[in-house]
């Protein structure tokens, strides 16, 4: 695939509604064909958007928060589902990459998941948060390495990271060490104060300038009524206000255009991808400026599940125990099996 030398990249800063998926979705419909109006050819929305962020998770306390839970896994969203095709078929008819947050649900657990639909509408990329922050353990699952991968797509090579997974340095490493070029970054918005923009905007600007890669980053925004939908509580209130950093990352760390931080809308900029190589020249940190014979990063991929039926698969297909090797932490999957020693008393 020839590679792009302008990209032009929206990021969205829109508030869900918080009583339906199918009125948040058509937000997320309309506001793909807004982008794309404008020219764009990616466009990031915020995390876990569809149907909501589950923001009752961080005012209300846990035995009160039952109702809302459930609430939640009725209005999450299954993929494949009609949700998904949905956003497949917008991201087809108008030819952009849509980067979308959503609360996944697989049976009896939720997921924060991160989807990335090419501009064919293919499904390139789900990837579920490997570990939801704080209150978010009570509502979500853990995801696995399996997602941190960097896949190439109609204008680039992209990587996906959500919230706090940005202060997960190793995470981040294993995305910049797969060349990523644009990396979508997804946060909640709409929480903590303006200390969360300021936190967020030193880490969207530091990853920019390590990976070397653009960084194209949403946040969520509530209105008013919104806030006080989730509580009557107006001290708690105040955890429900700020914290919006919608913006838009260059290799050098600069904002492409001015952050977006108040209020509803959209960002739009052209990205020039020659910035790329003029910051790798001078600091390449998966190339000319790392030490991998010192210091290198060991992941393992593999999808987790439950259960490993091996009936069902040859001997060569079955994992190998994993045992101690130079530069891994040692552990053994076939420790729990050893027959225990019992030793008689010392005399």
């Amino acid at each position: 695939m020839e590679k792009k030398s302008t990209v032009r990249v929206a990021a969205a800063q829109i508030a869900p509604d918080l009583t339906s998926r199918e009125n948040t979705l058509t937000r997320v419909l309309e506001t793909i064909r807004e982008a794309a109006t404008k020219g764009a050819e990616l466009i990031v929305f915020p995390e876990t958007f569809v149907p909501w962020y589950p923001y009752f998770s961080f005012v209300l306390p846990p035995v009160l928060s039952g109702r809302e839970h459930i609430r939640l896994y009725e209005e999450a969203v299954t993929i494949p589902s009609v949700a998904t095709e949905s956003v497949a078929a917008a991201a087809r008819e108008h030819g952009i990459v849509v980067a979308l947050g959503v609360n996944e649900r697989d049976h009896g657990t939720l997921y924060n998941a991160q989807l990335l639909f090419d501009a064919d509408g293919t499904l390139i990329l789900k990837r579920r948060k490997i570990t939801p922050t704080f209150h978010e353990r009570m509502i979500w699952g853990q995801g696995d390495a399996s997602g941190l991968k960097v896949v190439d797509s109609a204008i680039g090579r992209l990587g996906a990271l959500a919230c706090w997974e940005h202060y997960n340095p190793l995470a981040r490493y294993a995305l910049m060490a797969q060349h990523e070029e644009i990396h979508i970054a997804q946060f909640p918005g709409s929480m903590v104060g303006p200390i969360f923009a300021e936190q967020m905007e030193v880490t969207i600007r530091h990853h920019a300038l390590e990976s070397g890669c653009f960084v194209v980053n949403a946040t969520g925004w509530l209105t008013e009524e919104q806030v006080v939908s989730i509580t009557p509580d107006q001290g708690l209130q105040k955890a429900l206000r700020g914290g919006c950093m919608t913006a838009i990352i260059s290799p050098e760390g600069k904002h492409v255009v001015p952050p977006l931080t108040e209020g509803e809308g959209i960002l739009v900029a052209d990205l020039d991808m020659s910035l790329i190589v003029k910051r790798k020249r001078m600091m390449d940190s998966v190339g000319h400026y790392a030490r991998p014979e010192l210091l290198h990063l060991v992941m393992d991929g593999r999808a987790t599940a439950p259960m490993a039926d091996t009936s069902l698969s040859s001997t060569s297909d079955i994992a190998p125990t994993r045992t101690k090797t130079d530069g891994e932490f040692p552990f053994d999957r076939d420790a729990d099996k050893r027959v225990a020693v019992l030793r008689s008393p010392a005399r």
